[in-house]
């Protein structure tokens, strides 16, 4: 499943476009989200364990406020 909000087409996150990394803080225990910041107006999240399973689509705007608010935290 992969949650596309009403305006980011499905092809847009596709897995051959998409650049994805892990955090550098992430251990090898293997629980751990990948993310993808390369694309137009939205950020893609999903499993490093499964990386041909669901991606979910974070508005780049939603996805800076959590990324703030965590830094704060």
């Amino acid at each position: 499943m992969v949650d596309n909000g009403p305006s980011v087409p499905r092809r847009q996150l596709g897995r051959s476009g998409a650049v994805w990394r892990k955090s550098s803080r992430s251990s090898n225990q293997g629980a751990c989200v990948e993310v993808a910041t390369n694309l137009s107006g939205v950020v893609g999240v999903r499993d490093s364990k499964d990386r041909q399973g669901p991606v979910l689509a974070v508005e780049l705007s939603s996805w800076t406020a959590f990324v703030e608010f965590v830094k704060r935290h």
